[in-house]
């Protein structure tokens, strides 16, 4: 059996192309992951689907109220084990990174809350969700970009998911490491040309100059990646 991924939403069809198109796409046709969504507003009591209300305490927006938030994810884990994990995407959670992306690649079930409004009642942080993840330190309109981020980050790291599987460690962050500059054809555009290391030949060379732009690219682009990684080594 794949990951099984639950994405809990108030617009599931965001969801649409992004679960049929590119590696996500071709992953779930693989049947390597299986990818469900759930309508929030689904487990609104009231004829109106109601599932937000103004904060005790006075301020502006609406918040996303606990009955149908708590038992949809309830519901969710009656129908199917394991029981997973419930991720609230938020931006008080930790920040996503290729570390926590491999984490979540390893287990058998994710549960994603996608937010709206000025958030989620608080208890539901507090008492039904295992974690929060948050993608950066801008504000979105829900979580549903989010969850995007996630699974597709997810996916690609499934075994099969993506064809050159080698190519998943050369990526950027793969080892806390911007990637290296890639070139294609043609070798001269415009009097911009392509570095001679890479027209060498020499394998070892190449992998030498890869390594040093990786490095240097990581240290002038992302200074707080490389004072990570050094401090990762010392440990």
């Amino acid at each position: 059996m794949g990951l099984r991924i639950d994405i809990l939403t108030l617009f599931p069809e965001m969801f649409d192309g992004f679960c049929s198109t590119s590696i996500v796409g071709r992953a779930v046709e693989r049947k390597l992951v299986e990818i469900h969504r759930t309508n929030i507003r689904d487990f609104a009591v009231d004829s109106y689907g109601t599932v937000d209300d103004t904060p005790f305490g006075g301020g502006p927006g609406m918040v996303l109220i606990c009955q149908p938030v708590f038992e949809a994810v309830e519901h969710l884990r009656k129908e199917a084990e394991p029981p997973g994990r419930a991720i609230m995407l938020s931006p008080q959670g930790r920040p996503l990174d290729q570390p926590a992306v491999r984490r979540l690649a390893a287990e058998q079930r994710l549960i994603l809350l996608c937010g709206h409004y000025e958030g989620f009642d608080e208890r539901i942080r507090t008492h039904l969700v295992d974690e929060e993840i948050s993608i950066g330190d801008f504000v979105l309109s829900g979580g549903e970009p989010a969850a995007m981020a996630v699974t597709d980050a997810v996916v690609r790291l499934l075994p099969g998911a993506v064809g050159k599987e080698a190519s998943l460690r050369e990526e950027s962050f793969s080892d806390r490491l911007l990637e290296y500059p890639q070139y294609t054809r043609p070798r001269d555009f415009r009097g911009l040309k392509v570095p001679d290391v890479l027209l060498s030949g020499d394998h070892g060379r190449i992998a030498a100059w890869r390594a040093e732009q990786a490095h240097l690219r990581t240290r002038r682009r992302r200074p707080d990646l490389w004072r990570r990684r050094q401090e990762e080594s010392d440990e």
